[in-house]
């Protein structure tokens, strides 16, 4: 199964963001937060992000969705062609969109594809 990480200034936004996730494409799916800096402020941390990515990773890949600023330079620094790959995505959107079809069991392109669909959803 693909592993979907959120990658946020905030813990608090990535965790919710994830419990949101969850809630729409059940609780098994293989999504986990990324949020904050080291010492619990706003920021990014490359620790917490590999650390996500590990407890996600089950061998079919990892799609990374970060919010805003570094923690998209931050998550890129991961990238890994055909394993770790980083979404161009609306954060919340996106999150929901890459978990219900991680969850659904699709591979790293369709995870990734969904959420980047995502994009296009218009609300009205």
């Amino acid at each position: 199964m693909v592993g979907v990480v959120l990658v946020s200034h905030s813990a608090g936004l990535a965790a919710e963001t994830v419990a949101l996730a969850r809630g729409i494409a059940g609780q098994d799916a293989p999504i986990a937060a990324a949020g904050g800096d080291d010492d619990g402020g706003l920021g990014t941390s490359m620790d917490r992000i590999e650390a996500a990515v590990r407890e996600v990773d089950q061998g079919d890949g990892v799609v990374l969705i970060p919010d805003v600023g570094s923690s998209v330079i931050t998550a890129g620094l991961l990238e890994e062609p055909g394993r770790v790959v980083l979404a161009d995505v609306p954060f919340v959107e996106g999150a929901i969109a890459a978990a219900v079809a991680a969850g659904g069991g699709a591979a790293l392109a369709g995870v990734l594809a969904a959420a980047e669909e995502a994009r296009c959803h218009r609300k009205r």
